[in-house]
């Protein structure tokens, strides 16, 4: 049998169909014209020299001024692939108000101690300009938004000295990490030697290292120290890694570091902590096969890529990235 509709129910059930269609089509619509996701710029030069690095540094310091602290890893002494002297010596001298910035360890090496560090700063070369051990005199706790293992890092006092920070990275592999680029240099670069090391190692005692955090858990304790000081400098700090050297192991190995098989790629530049990581692992992992062997396998048994996935999570930058080649 027929069923009619009442002329009122089908005006009200046609208007509303409608309705429901018209929005819609307005959401299809807005979709479809929906700017894409924004792109941090990351720039790049073959150029590993110091006109090289100061030309890719003029690409992304429009927001450094005032004191200013270079973070680099100084190395164990004499360490073969520790970054170029006098490539370090050109931007330094080029930025006014500037010191290199460093911390002691919490493995008991040469830079265990203030004193040990000043002798290996002073072996390894980088005794032309002021040497800031930013834990020298003690350290410092600063808030770490947002974080789920940590509400707080603690640093080297002195790095609330400056009003800027240039982090300055050789990029290569990492024993614990996997790999060691900008997020991992202030991660445990500006975290003190006796309590920030510590606390992100979850290191109960210095001298046996197999109790100490690895894997997943051990990256998200890096980064939360990470993001500790790029909240504490918001858009005064920058980052560069320079592809160059880049053994399995860091420059904390010294002398015992594994030769690299992999040949020098230029240097990579951001304002975007994240973006600048990215860009070197998609760079590092189109290297060839023979190249990629060690450094993949380093990063990869160690969850080293977790940095990346942690840092998204935790909004310390972007994963899409312009690629700028100068």
């Amino acid at each position: 049998m027929e069923r009619k509709i009442p002329r009122r129910s089908f005006l009200q059930t046609t208007a509303m169909a409608a309705g429901t269609l018209a929005v819609t089509d307005l959401s299809y619509i807005a979709n479809a014209f929906a700017a894409p996701q924004e792109k941090s710029q990351v720039f790049f030069t073959k150029n590993i020299s110091s006109d090289g690095l100061l030309e890719i540094y003029s690409k992304i310091n429009q927001n450094v001024s005032g004191r200013v602290a270079i973070k680099l890893h100084t190395g164990e002494p004499h360490g073969p692939n520790i970054l170029p002297r006098d490539m370090v010596k050109a931007l330094q001298q080029h930025i006014p108000n500037s010191s290199l910035v460093e911390t002691n360890t919490l493995y008991k090496g040469k830079r265990y101690t203030t004193a040990d560090h000043r002798e290996t700063i002073k072996i390894n070369g980088w005794d032309f300009c002021p040497v800031d051990i930013m834990d020298e005199d003690g350290a410092v706790m600063i808030p770490v938004k947002g974080g789920k293992h940590f509400q707080e890092m603690s640093v080297g006092k002195n790095m609330l000295n400056y009003d800027s920070m240039v982090v300055l990275t050789h990029f290569k592999g990492h024993a614990m990490g996997g790999f060691g680029g900008s997020m991992k240099n202030i991660a445990i670069g500006c975290a003190d030697g006796q309590i920030g090391k510590k606390m992100v190692h979850a290191a109960p005692d210095n001298e046996d290292y197999q109790t100490w955090l690895k894997g997943a858990p051990f990256m998200e304790n890096m980064v939360e120290s990470a993001k500790a000081t790029i909240d504490h400098f918001d858009k005064k700090i920058v980052f560069i890694n320079v592809l160059r050297n880049m053994s399995v192991d860091c420059d904390c190995a010294g002398v015992a570091a594994a030769p690299p098989k992999a040949h020098d790629l230029g240097i990579l530049a951001s304002t975007d902590l994240l973006a600048v990581d990215q860009a070197s692992i998609d760079m590092v992992y189109q290297l060839p096969e023979a190249e990629l062997h060690d450094l993949k396998e380093r990063i990869e048994s160690r969850s080293g890529l977790h940095q990346l996935e942690y840092m998204k999570t935790l909004k310390m930058g972007n994963d899409q990235y312009e690629l700028i080649s100068l």
